[in-house]
């Protein structure tokens, strides 16, 4: 094993390979060589195979097995002692290709779009491990680095789950676009149904959204790629099926089966334990949009993102008697990391001019934003 390795990275012009570039290097210390199919300009395969030690697959789902089937011929024998990795929403495909070479092979998937922040800090990795000795140690370093909350399971078992943990929730999330898509334009758009949200409307609306925003071919691959996906289509089909019968029939007796086939028996199947944390989960996610709307709040950027920026900041309002009802951070694509303020209904502009002038004339931070109310 090499201590420093050289990472050859293929699919590096992809969001996650960017990102994935920027770890190894700067995090990582590490060269990375980048390679990218169809793409001028970056390294070819044999010259990737002869000066890398690790190979990172992070090409689209649909397309990785192929690579990596393509790359192993390439090898020949050259990959011996070399470790290659995948980085895909799918496991047994690519393991399964990267195990006909001689490398030693581990399969990746973090559960989260490449991240704004440098690390997948408090995001899950699902570890795949498929062949693996000497290249132990080094992984282990890797995966600390990330700081990723790391699950172990088989490919197999990733793909079972996957379809559920993925497929299925994508799935309901397209199938209410399409509803929307429907009935929205007749009541003014999702901009008029908005002041009308409940929690959970909002968080569904947010995913909807999410998923639309993003690159659509990897929702796609998530459903088209999986084999397990079918069956589980088929599954949400019958329930949703057997939920529009019941409420057709109306009688008593269809509300007696709601009851007992959607709410009892679900209850008993997921557990006292597991359904009183999700909601817990779900209250502060409430509580957290009930924060982002107020009415009255202040972004502020801090420039030196380290210990004690914070407590200059909220020292900085303390000084001047204005007490703040929530905060919340975030980062921006470009790493930044900005604080949202919020303020209760009697903290006026004339308040709060005093504490914003002193933020930006001591050097603390840079006002980006002020809610309509407090300008």
């Amino acid at each position: 094993m090499t201590p420093t390795p050289t990472v050859g990275l293929i699919g590096s012009e992809g969001s996650y390979g960017r990102w994935l570039r920027r770890f190894f290097e700067e995090r990582m210390g590490l060269p990375v060589l980048g390679a990218d199919p169809g793409r001028a300009g970056t390294v070819e395969p044999d010259e990737l195979l002869d000066r890398a030690q690790v190979l990172v697959f992070c090409a689209p789902i649909r397309h990785t097995p192929a690579i990596i089937g393509d790359y192993v011929k390439r090898a020949a024998g050259r990959e011996r002692g070399q470790l290659w990795l995948d980085v895909t929403s799918i496991k047994q495909a690519p393991v399964a290709a990267m195990l006909a070479s001689q490398a030693e092979v581990v399969g990746l998937h973090p559960m989260t779009a490449a991240p704004k922040a440098p690390t997948l800090k408090g995001r899950v990795m699902v570890v795949c491990e498929a062949r693996l000795e000497h290249w132990r140690g080094w992984l282990e370093g890797f995966l600390g680095a990330l700081r990723a909350q790391c699950v172990r399971a088989t490919p197999a078992q990733h793909d079972r789950i996957m379809a559920l943990v993925q497929a299925m929730v994508h799935a309901g999330h397209l199938a209410q676009g399409g509803v929307l898509a429907e009935y929205a334009p007749h009541l003014g758009g999702l901009e008029a149904l908005l002041p009308f949200r409940s929690a959970s409307f909002e968080l569904d609306t947010a995913m909807l959204s999410r998923i639309l925003a993003m690159n659509p071919a990897i929702y796609e691959d998530i459903q088209f790629c999986n084999p397990h996906v079918i069956p589980m289509l088929d599954a949400l089909a019958r329930q949703i099926e057997g939920l529009r019968d019941l409420v057709a029939r109306g009688d008593d007796a269809a509300r007696t089966q709601f009851r007992r086939r959607f709410l009892a028996d679900t209850h008993a199947a997921l557990g006292e334990r597991a359904i009183a944390e999700g909601n817990y989960s779900f209250e502060r996610v409430g509580y957290l949009l009930a924060d982002l709307a107020g009415e009255r709040s202040v972004s502020v950027h801090l420039p030196e993102d380290q210990a004690g920026s914070l407590r200059r900041l909220l020292h900085a309002f303390e000084h001047h008697g204005v007490s703040i009802a929530s905060i919340h951070s975030s980062r921006t694509p470009a790493g930044e990391v900005h604080f949202r303020l919020g303020f209760e209904a009697g903290v006026t502009a004339a308040a709060l001019a005093p504490a914003l002038v002193q933020i930006e004339s001591d050097g603390i931070g840079r006002v980006l934003e002020r809610s309509a109310e407090l300008t």
